[in-house]
């Protein structure tokens, strides 16, 4: 494949029918698609060993509808109990909204669905109204010892929101979607946390005109799914957003919670700080469900200056270098910028052709300066907050990027990726259509440890033949920040895929990264959480489990805790 004979795909561009596979595993608005343009697409078939019959027909699209099985594998009559609760407009146990509720975005969930696989999945789909609601739901499942999992934007790459033991499933995104409390005073606001990312951002963008504030707000929190996640599931599964390195992840901005669990109900306190012993709200944030349902959840807000933004962009040399450039800058003490990434030159070099720079006069004059593709490394990032301190904060990014001998590009290039943040993963669906699968793996990692890491994975992955593998910085901190890898692949089986997965887990994990860090654990990686906390460690969330679920029936098997 040519720059002189490019072709396209036929990218399939249909609403997918109600009913359908298809509609549960595409990614984000029915009518909205995005397929990789004609550069991204000849660097796949050059690495994968792709031709122009390789993406003739598309296969395996899921178009088939769900065949309805009801499985009930409690009485007709709990099923009853369970429909008095919410009514039965609430309540559904047909097999299309059973399997949409216990599948999320993970590679294999996708590959399952597109195979037409129906399974653990819950017996029951419930939409509770209101806390009352889910109290009744709780203490009813604790007495008759029923499964009981939550869900809310679906956006699980951790197979989180499986049911293997079948079960109650309650989805918060219907109801469980009230502002509780604005307070200004306090700078917080109280949500149920159903409400979705969008919807949020947008209140607090337009306090004024919604809760007669004295200025707009921001909740800070922009992970990838933003249009798709919800409130709650950011806290439970301890996300963190593209913005993470100046507002912080999502577990640091909780102030307080609300939880019904099996054996009891509680609210941590709302102080901003406290020495009354160990933090229980600490002790609930990323426990995904398995303690119990989060009913509100108090959150941090700040000041939103949107006229403030500064883009910036930097080319280095090499990885090295670019990595030694943003530790200095995450440990200059005058700040940190909103968004901060660092692309490594296979990434770069994508990026590159995405953006459509390759060949322009500023590459050449790149190339010239000997920033040269294959080793090059792209920064990018912006500052924002109060106009001062943005500008200032603009003034020593730029000071440090010069002073690392980075060649500064404006803000053009985190403008163009700031445009398709949120519609890049449209293409996961364009791409998997013709059997070219698309996955990620994160973690965190200590200064120390950065080029270890990186280059380990990659030389691990490296050796399967056909594989892509980008990788990117993109959450900083003064000790450490975290690598994000993704694979592109063409695998013929899902076997073959998950032992690649594992593969680059043991090595992840082996060179000192986090077994997770924003995307949690669910089951996909609860088999390596023992290994990686060690044995005491996990001993105590077991004792925490016993205490909040006796009977385990919340989210069994996730974070390795109960039996699954």
């Amino acid at each position: 494949m040519t720059n002189k004979h490019q072709w396209s795909p036929p990218w399939v561009e249909k609403v997918p029918e109600p009913g359908t596979f298809r509609s549960i595993f595409k990614w984000g608005a029915g009518d909205t698609f995005k397929h990789p343009n004609p550069g991204f697409l000849q660097i796949i078939a050059k690495e994968l060993g792709l031709v122009e019959g390789d993406f003739k027909q598309p296969a395996f699209l899921g178009e088939k509808i769900v065949e309805n099985r009801p499985c009930i594998s409690f009485s007709q009559k709990d099923a009853a109990l369970f429909e008095s609760i919410v009514g039965p407009e609430n309540c559904f146990s047909d097999t299309y909204a059973r399997l949409k509720s216990a599948t999320g975005k993970s590679m294999e969930d996708i590959l399952n669905l597109r195979a037409g696989k129906t399974q653990n999945i819950p017996d029951l789909v419930l939409h509770p109204k209101n806390r009352a609601d889910i109290e009744k739901i709780v203490r009813l499942c604790h007495e008759k010892k029923i499964p009981l999992h939550v869900t809310a934007g679906g956006s699980s790459v951790t197979q989180g929101l499986a049911c293997p033991k079948g079960g109650v499933t309650l989805v918060m995104t219907t109801h469980m979607t009230r502002v509780l409390e604005f307070n200004e005073t306090n700078q917080t606001i109280t949500v149920e946390p159903g409400l979705m990312g969008p919807a949020y951002e947008d209140m607090l963008n337009q306090a004024r005109e919604i809760f007669n504030a004295e200025r707009p707000y921001t909740g800070g929190h922009f992970p990838q799914s933003f249009e798709f996640s919800s409130v709650g599931g950011w806290v439970v599964t301890l996300g963190s957003g593209q913005a993470s390195s100046y507002y912080g992840d999502a577990g640091d901005l909780v102030v307080a919670q609300d939880y019904v669990t099996p054996t009891g109900d509680f609210k941590t306190l709302d102080f901003p700080a406290t020495a009354t012993g160990p933090k229980i709200n600490d002790i609930m944030k990323g426990s995904e469900g398995c303690f119990g349902v989060l009913t509100a959840l108090t959150l941090k807000i700040f000041p939103y200056f949107p006229e403030a933004v500064r883009p910036f962009a930097f080319m280095f040399r090499t990885f090295a270098d670019a990595i030694f450039a943003v530790r200095q800058i995450s440990r200059s003490g005058c700040g940190m910028p909103s968004v901060l990434r660092v692309s490594d030159p296979e990434e770069t070099d994508i990026a590159m052709k995405m953006y459509g720079l390759e060949g322009t006069l500023p590459d050449r004059f790149m190339s010239l300066k000997g920033l040269k593709p294959g080793s090059r490394c792209l920064v990018m990032g912006r500052t924002e907050g109060e106009p001062s301190f943005s500008k200032n904060l603009f003034r020593q990014v730029k000071k440090i990027g010069k002073s690392n001998k980075g060649l500064y590009l404006t803000g053009y290039p985190m403008k163009k990726w700031q445009a398709g943040r949120f519609s890049d993963p449209y293409m996961r669906d364009s791409l998997n259509d013709f059997g070219v699968l698309i996955d990620t793996l994160e973690a965190a990692v200590t200064w120390d440890h950065v080029e270890d890491l990186y280059k380990g994975v990659r030389s691990h992955v490296k050796k399967t033949p056909g594989m892509i593998l980008m990788t990117h910085a993109s959450h900083f901190y003064t000790q450490g920040t975290n690598l994000y890898f993704i694979f592109i692949t063409k695998m013929m089986t899902l076997d073959e895929f998950k032992a690649f997965q594992t593969g680059v887990i043991e090595k992840i994990t082996a060179l000192h990264g986090s077994l997770s860090h924003h995307h949690g654990v669910g089951r996909m990686l609860a088999p390596f959480l023992e290994t990686h906390l060690g044995k005491k460690q996990m001993d105590v969330l077991r004792a925490l489990k016993r205490e909040f679920d006796p009977h385990n029936i919340m989210n069994p098997g996730a974070l390795g805790l109960g039996r699954q």
